[in-house]
């Protein structure tokens, strides 16, 4: 008989018992245990290679939208807004600025907020967070003398003095004061150099891709990577970072809040008063902490926050006037403020705005196992709730990243999929979507049993 195409080894040992001539008398010869053992590895080892394969394959995606405007959630109590009343670019002075939901980091408003300026002394809100992150309070600060040198505005310390590392801290915060930041960033860091790199790596760390830092005081400087400077969103972000998600965020406020504080040197022979400069603390209910600037280069800065009625608003102002000019800062940040607060309403958005459908799966007409063969199709669950403040006119946009069919086997808890929220157009979250119930493949049983059969069948029968 000519050889089939089908044949392998495992045939070949059935044909040669199949013609082999047996003694009379003798009992029928057994196949040897240790044989069957050696293919029945081969056929796992080839069930390993090929089905999680096929089980795992997803069709094309399939992608779907569907709208949901959160007017249909609100209650009566909501504050209906006219788009007329929508803040304009031509409404701030500020080059630059940004008005964020400080809760969850998400741009209510920006102008030019991702356009990269200097900006001053806001920076030092990040020196003073390392510090605090990296530092002890009750450290001993000796002044060197390329901090004792550095310009105005000045504590006037000398070359040789010591200092406790909080004393100098609210002389940064609340005087902001560029000898302090200096004699701060050679203790924590080693040099300016070696801190700046710690400010760099904690700013890409809260995601601020924009910012590229150089100096611990904000001043004016440029090196083979840039402008030290930020962006809007940035600073904000830096803040944000400061005041919600450092575990020295307590120690922060409760320095930035302070309105005066008096110290000494450690020898005692130099006494200092330092007075909060954050006039903004003072301009609104709520107003939380906040940071101003200034150089020549950057002009008038600002930074803060203002937390009311259980939202938290961050606003950054960058090139906010120039002399002459001082207090736009002040009245840009009431603007953004005031606009968060009116027009901003708290909302809850949950899975229930999902349409659940259920995925076709997807069988192989040779293996499939009979006890499955009438499942069509398969759940898949994905859960989140999300608070955040909305504008009437927003629009809250789910898309759907699913498979068009799953194949076998499936598991409860696998990912199959994402959906995807916008707001406006832009991504907010992205959540993972799984499986809800267990579906077997082929088992190895199933295969080596079914495969022998099937081959003992086609040249046998």
């Amino acid at each position: 008989r000519k050889k089939k195409s089908g044949d392998c080894m495992l045939g070949l040992y059935f044909k040669y018992h199949k013609r082999k001539q047996k003694p009379a008398g003798r009992r029928r010869q057994k196949i040897p245990v240790g044989f069957l053992f050696v293919w029945i590895l081969v056929a796992a080892v080839l069930l390993c290679s090929v089905i999680p394969a096929k089980a795992f394959v997803m069709q094309p995606q399939q992608q779907r939208i569907v709208h949901w405007n959160n007017r249909s959630k609100q209650n009566s109590n909501t504050l209906q807004v006219d788009t007329e009343q929508k803040i304009t670019d031509n409404d701030l002075h500020a080059l630059s600025a940004v008005l964020m939901d400080g809760e969850n980091g998400r741009i209510l408003y920006d102008k030019a907020g991702e356009e990269v300026r200097a900006n001053a002394s806001t920076t030092k809100i990040l020196t003073c967070i390392l510090a605090l992150e990296y530092g002890d309070l009750d450290d001993t600060v000796v002044i060197s003398s390329y901090a004792a040198k550095m310009p105005d505005v000045q504590l006037n310390i000398r070359e040789g003095e010591a200092y406790k590392l909080k004393d100098l801290l609210y002389s940064l915060m609340l005087e902001s004061h560029n000898d302090s930041a200096v004699a701060i960033a050679e203790h924590i860091g080693g040099s300016v150099e070696q801190f700046a790199e710690l400010m760099n790596q904690k700013a890409e760390d809260i995601g601020c891709m924009k910012t590229h830092f150089i100096t611990p005081n904000g001043l004016d400087a440029k090196d083979k990577h840039g402008i030290h400077g930020t962006t809007a969103a940035d600073l904000a972000r830096i803040l944000r970072y400061c005041i919600k998600e450092s575990p020295e965020k307590d120690t922060f406020l409760t320095i930035t809040r302070t309105s005066v504080y008096s110290f000494t040197n450690l020898a005692g022979t130099r006494s200092f008063t330092c007075n909060n400069h954050n006039a903004f603390l003072n301009m609104m209910d709520g107003a939380l902490t906040g940071k101003t600037g200034f150089t020549g280069t950057a002009g008038y800065c600002y930074v803060g926050a203002l937390e009311r009625d259980g939202k938290l608003f961050i606003v950054a102002l960058l090139g906010c006037g120039w002399p002459g000019n001082k207090t736009y800062k002040w009245a840009d940040t009431k603007k953004l403020m005031n606009y968060g607060l009116d027009h901003y309403q708290e909302h809850t958005i949950k899975d229930d705005i999902l349409q659940k459908t259920d995925i076709p799966i997807q069988y192989d007409p040779n293996y499939r196992r009979q006890q499955d063969a009438e499942k069509a199709t398969i759940a898949w669950d994905c859960s989140f709730s999300e608070t955040l403040l909305l504008r009437e006119d927003e629009q809250i946009t789910v898309r759907y990243i699913l498979p068009e069919k799953l194949g076998l086997p499936l598991q409860t808890g696998m990912q199959i999929g994402s959906v995807v929220l916008s707001i406006n157009g832009k991504v907010y979250a992205i959540y993972p979507v799984f499986i809800t119930e267990t579906i077997s493949g082929m088992t190895w049983k199933d295969f080596i049993s079914g495969y022998i059969k099937y081959y003992i069948d086609r040249n046998y029968s």
